[in-house]
């Protein structure tokens, strides 16, 4: 006689594998859509912040450019000593000189405190001249700064007028001409501190003491200090 075994439950392979169903509550899905919600929201609200965010800063950089004044630009239009091509003493030299102030801002306007007008020799002072009078320039406009040094303007020694005269016999007679003032810009109603400037302008002569057409309406280099 076969001895009866107890029923055992068989468990096929698909019923092993099947992963087991949680059934959730209703609370339980209704904060799984408020999370959702949320997180859709907060990311909806970062991009219109960032977006607006991008605008003004566009906006901010290109009111910068426009509004962003920018130095006078300073140009030497002429330069000459004639007496360097006629031979004759210092005594009777002069030096003639045309120098543009440009104001290429569109909408600032610049004030000219004194300005004053310096040729160096050999970094050596020769002569000077001074604008005493402060003025204003609109904006997209020239000054010209315009004179003759002779007299009580005009420095020149006896030696120095050597040394020109044999620069001259070897080359181009170099000068420096210096333009230093104090600028302040007018945007609107709304004006600048004062800015310290100096202009640097290098001057080569012929031997006719004639502005060299390399150094014609150079610009020179000009910087706050």
């Amino acid at each position: 006689m076969h001895q009866s075994r107890p029923d055992l439950p068989v468990y096929g392979r698909d019923d092993q594998d099947r992963p087991i169903r949680r059934h959730h509550s209703a609370s339980y899905y209704a904060h799984r859509v408020k999370e959702s919600l949320t997180t859709r929201v907060s990311k909806l609200i970062c991009s219109v912040f960032l977006g607006l965010l991008a605008i003004v800063g566009l906006i901010t950089f290109i009111l910068w450019l426009s509004l962003r004044p920018h130095r006078p630009r300073i140009f030497l239009n002429d330069f000459s000593v004639p007496a360097l091509g006629q031979g004759g003493g210092p005594e009777n030299a002069h030096i003639n000189f045309r120098v543009t102030a440009r104001n290429s801002n569109q909408g600032i306007g610049i004030y000219y405190d004194a300005t004053q007008v310096k040729v160096y020799y050999r970094d050596q002072s020769v002569g000077g001249y001074q604008v005493s009078t402060a003025f204003y320039q609109q904006p997209k406009n020239s000054t010209l700064f315009a004179s003759t040094l002779s007299g009580s303007s005009l420095t020149l020694t006896e030696s120095q007028w050597k040394q020109m005269l044999n620069d001259r016999s070897r080359g181009p007679v170099i000068f420096r001409l210096e333009l230093t003032t104090t600028i302040r810009f007018k945007i609107s109603s709304w004006n600048s501190k004062r800015h310290p400037m100096h202009a640097n302008c290098p001057v080569g002569l012929g031997q006719d003491g004639m502005l060299l057409p390399v150094y014609l309406d150079k610009r020179c280099a000009a910087y706050f200090f």
